[in-house]
């Protein structure tokens, strides 16, 4: 029985996770022609197609849709056991920042993994915004952060992308407007500037009926249904839904987050690293 190599299964998550090949390339750090080659190996060792011409890019087979929950469920068995022998003996203390959206969804599991492994480490957990955590990264404050991604950085450890999205109430807006009414985090945020970016872009008129420091704040705004925000869909729970086509809002890039990396940080900050890049994926 020919078996289903990790590394080929990752770049296949990767680009079910990013949607593209290039995207997955950029995942995984490898050109999109080495990706490809994976694929087909792949292929070649699954006995069936995976990918599908779809417009400009690929979609997904049958068989490739089917190898996604397995994929999933192959490489959690892997990191399991690569964290029990990595933490038997492993000490110490792990400093970690992370922006709101992460310690909402994804990262309580993961950090119970890691506990439940790494029973002798100490993990000091700080929830804030990018800036802040970049800025406590580099000075020696955090072992890790993750952060939104402006730029390449060398401390820089993996990447997770996740598409934004205009969330709404799942009741709608309270009261239909000709400017979009936008809730949105105080300056500088990521989401929005690619937001207003979208709006000027697409020549709709906008106002900012709510601002923030916090996403509680742009919660509360959004479920009582007085504006918009855009998020990701880690966002999107609690009466919080993508809104509806009929808005006519503009598109919205990918939103890229860096799991940094600080210049001390030792070995069990680097084996997190490692799972939070491989686990945070939104599963599609």
């Amino acid at each position: 029985m020919k078996t289903l190599d990790p590394d080929l299964l990752k770049t296949f998550l990767a680009f079910v996770d990013g949607g593209s090949l290039a995207k997955a390339a950029s995942t995984v750090g490898r050109t999109p022609s080495a990706v490809t080659a994976q694929m087909q190996r792949l292929e070649e060792i699954v006995g069936e197609p995976l990918l599908v011409p779809q417009g400009r890019g690929r979609g997904l087979t049958p068989a490739g849709e089917d190898l996604v929950g397995h994929a999933r469920r192959i490489l959690a068995v892997h990191a399991e056991a690569w964290l029990a022998l990595k933490g038997a003996r492993a000490g110490g203390r792990i400093a970690i920042g992370t922006t709101q959206d992460f310690a909402d969804h994804g990262l309580p599991d993961l950090l119970r993994a890691f506990a439940v492994s790494h029973p002798r480490v100490r993990i000091e957990l700080r929830v804030g915004r990018s800036l802040e955590l970049g800025s406590a990264l580099q000075a020696g404050q955090l072992d890790l952060a993750i952060t939104m991604r402006h730029a390449a950085s060398p401390d820089e450890a993996a990447l997770v992308s996740e598409p934004m999205q205009w969330l709404c109430s799942e009741k709608g807006l309270a009261t239909r407007q000709e400017a979009v009414p936008l809730a949105l985090l105080d300056p500088y945020c990521g989401f929005r500037e690619a937001a207003l970016n979208a709006l000027d872009v697409a020549g709709r008129r906008y106002r900012i009926a709510a601002g923030s420091a916090s996403l509680a704040g742009l919660r509360t705004a959004v479920d009582a249904g007085i504006a918009l925000t855009p998020r990701t869909r880690r966002f999107a729970h609690s009466g919080i839904v993508e809104a509806s086509a009929d808005l006519d809002l503009p598109p919205l890039p990918v939103a890229d987050f860096a799991i940094r990396l600080g210049r001390e940080a030792a070995r069990p900050a680097r084996d997190l690293a490692e799972l939070l890049g491989s686990g945070l994926a939104l599963p599609s």
